[in-house]
């Protein structure tokens, strides 16, 4: 509006009658605005979603879509993301015997009476005709306690009190009656170290011992064995008592389960395109420290240098430990609560990162919410889980999240294609007006004709560069800034010095080739209804949309060779370019338009006086991009956008 307004005080002070001035100022302010770039941004950010919903990643905020593309940090959860979720009781250790499943072994021995209870009773999953429903660590128990016998017989028995589960206390207890009714017997199962630290006695062949230095020795020793073969532990412990509540201590430890979930097999190669894209990835769990290092080891999150951080060691930290803790590349942090995830997050945001962070319970809602980019578990995720995030993962699979960070890459890369598409036909539609002004020529494009290139021809092929497919190097470029800006100076550069003054060259060829072999004369005025004016402004028209054929074949790509990404590879922008086409031939051809555009047929040779510059533009496109996988520090500079 500033500038149409200046334009048209211009226009009036070199002496310009009111009524060309505004159709001048009007003329500007039309050219400026790109019309249809809100709808095409619209209509682009819609079709990632809906690829990235075919790719199991249900976004719910268009938005969202460009803001995995700047993701810096994924803060991950373990089970079921990284790994399959398919837990299963790998084993059991007791202080004088291990019990391996599914190897033939024969499951015996006075302390598995008291397991095969605590796995079936202290448990909220259930049995089912089709499996087991609920938790997929309670429902391995479960699976292991009926490989043991006699589940039927336990699953009814009466639970007199619960002391639920939680992220603090990391245990859960419940009260049942004995079997033979003689009173009640507490069950406890949880984080092996908290459950080992509630008791004061061990049961033994039958007979219970009571805690000493060497039992300590084992329990500690046979902890670290197991989580060191990557295996998730869990302890078990009961107490007989009369009272009618879950007694505090005081606990008879019984063993200790070690379960294995199997790493997910694409996970380590989505970690390693993460790392070649400059994305740190943390693994934030619950489990036992060695047992989450393992894993992370074995799936390529870290090295064996990698640091694993505690939930007691992050508790003592002050802010500017935590800060400086979370400069380092590999972290793994372990039995930590989710109000410690929810700080992990704020101190990230704090240094500038753009964080995603993944989570299923209740309790991760707060993270979720303050993420950058909050991603729940479809399978496994809780309803609250779901509802504070900004995209669902349907397979609960860590890749798909690296799946959907590619694919907001790409759409920012796509966005900045477009908007270089539509830009560069901006100059030929302003220069018109200009020398109308300034050389006092016939006006060579009239407003409607630009409106028919904003709103009609432009947006298809638009919309085809929005489903361009990424290109090669799109995960290997460094991590885009949170402010860098769509609008840069080299993509206007490109957009209005170079591609767009070639487009202004060819529409100014074509019009004056059509006026001066018409037998037109420099200063000679020509009426709106002159069939020779209407030729020429058709030419100018016509002009702009060959040229612009080429400049949509240039945005596709911009480091590889067209060649390389296949020259029809994208049927959109084809059916973007077959489209234009017929709109320039019903403006061209069809009386009815000719009548409302103010346009003439064209003969064969006028259509062909644009076509130099069309492939000017493609040859030298080409070039560049030459260069530019050359890495050419002046190319890199000035025209790379």
């Amino acid at each position: 509006m500033t500038l149409g307004t200046l334009f048209f005080l211009v226009s009036i002070a070199i002496g310009k009658d009111s009524i060309g001035s505004l159709i001048f100022a009007i003329g500007i302010i039309v050219a400026n605005v790109p019309e249809g770039l809100l709808p095409t941004v619209t209509l682009a950010l819609t079709m990632a979603s809906k690829r990235m919903a075919r790719k199991q990643a249900l976004i719910k905020n268009l938005e969202s879509v460009e803001t995995l593309g700047s993701t810096t940090v994924i803060c991950t959860d373990k089970t079921g993301t990284l790994t399959q979720n398919r837990i299963s009781v790998h084993r059991i250790v007791t202080i004088d015997k291990s019990y391996s499943f599914g190897v033939g072994d024969k499951i015996a021995g006075s302390e598995l009476k008291h397991l095969h209870r605590i796995m079936t009773l202290c448990n909220n999953a259930q049995l089912t005709d089709s499996g087991f429903m609920g938790d997929s660590t309670e429902a391995a128990l479960l699976g292991c306690a009926r490989d043991m016998g006699q589940l039927e017989e336990l699953t009814p028995c009466i639970r007199i009190d619960e002391r639920p589960f939680s992220s603090a206390t990391k245990y859960m207890v419940t009260l049942h009656p004995t079997p033979g009714g003689t009173g009640n017997e507490a069950y406890l199962k949880g984080a092996p170290e908290v459950v080992f630290s509630l008791c004061d006695r061990l049961l033994i062949n039958g007979k219970l011992t009571e805690l000493d230095d060497q039992s300590k020795n084992w329990f500690n020793q046979t902890l670290n064995e197991m989580a060191s073969s990557g295996e998730r532990c869990l302890g078990f412990a009961y107490q007989p008592t009369e009272d009618e509540t879950c007694p505090e201590r005081g606990y008879i430890f019984v063993g200790i389960a070690g379960m294995l979930d199997p790493p997910r097999a694409e996970v380590p190669d989505a970690l390693a395109l993460c790392h070649r894209a400059g994305i740190r990835v943390f693994m934030l769990t619950g489990d036992f420290g060695l047992t989450a290092k393992t894993i992370a080891e074995q799936i390529g999150l870290i090295t064996h240098d990698g640091r694993v951080v505690q939930g007691d060691e992050l508790a003592a930290m002050n802010e500017e430990e935590l800060s400086v803790l979370l400069d380092e590349q590999e972290l793994v942090f372990a039995r930590i609560s989710p109000a410690q995830k929810l700080q992990i997050v704020k101190a990230l945001q704090k240094k500038g990162e753009v964080v995603t962070v993944t989570g299923d319970g209740v309790n991760d809602a707060p993270a979720l919410k303050n993420a950058d980019m909050g991603v729940a578990m479809g399978i496994q995720g809780s309803d609250v889980a779901k509802e504070a995030s900004d995209m669902i993962l349907m397979d609960d699979n860590f890749a798909t999240i690296v799946a959907a960070v590619e694919e907001g890459r790409t759409i920012f890369e796509n966005i900045k294609k477009f908007i270089a598409y539509i830009l560069t036909s901006n100059i030929p539609q302003i220069l018109p007006f200009i020398a109308f002004v300034l050389l006092d020529v016939p006006l060579p494009l009239t407003v409607v004709l630009i409106l028919a290139i904003d709103l009609g021809t432009d947006i298809l092929p638009a919309l085809g560069l929005g489903a361009e497919k990424p290109e090669t190097d799109v995960m290997k470029k460094p991590l885009r800034s949170r402010s860098e800006r769509l609008l840069t100076r080299n993509l206007l550069f490109m957009s209005y010095g170079i591609v767009g003054m070639i487009q202004a060259a060819a529409g100014f060829f074509s019009y004056f080739t059509v006026l001066y072999t018409n037998g037109w004369q420099w200063g000679q005025q020509l009426g709106p209804d002159d069939p020779v004016y209407r030729t020429a402004i058709t030419a100018f028209f016509a002009s702009i949309i060959i040229c612009q054929i080429a400049d949509v074949l240039i945005c596709r790509t911009r480091r590889q060779s067209l060649f390389t990404v296949g020259l029809f590879s994208n049927k959109l922008v084809w059916i973007g370019i077959a489209t234009e086409l017929l709109l320039l031939a019903g403006i061209s051809y069809i009386p009815a338009l000719n009548t409302f555009f103010g346009t003439a047929p064209l003969a064969p040779w006028h259509l062909a006086l644009s076509i130099p510059f069309a492939l000017a533009i493609l040859i030298g496109d080409e070039i560049r991009r030459i260069y530019v996988r050359q890495e050419n520090p002046f190319v890199l500079r000035w025209l790379t956008w």
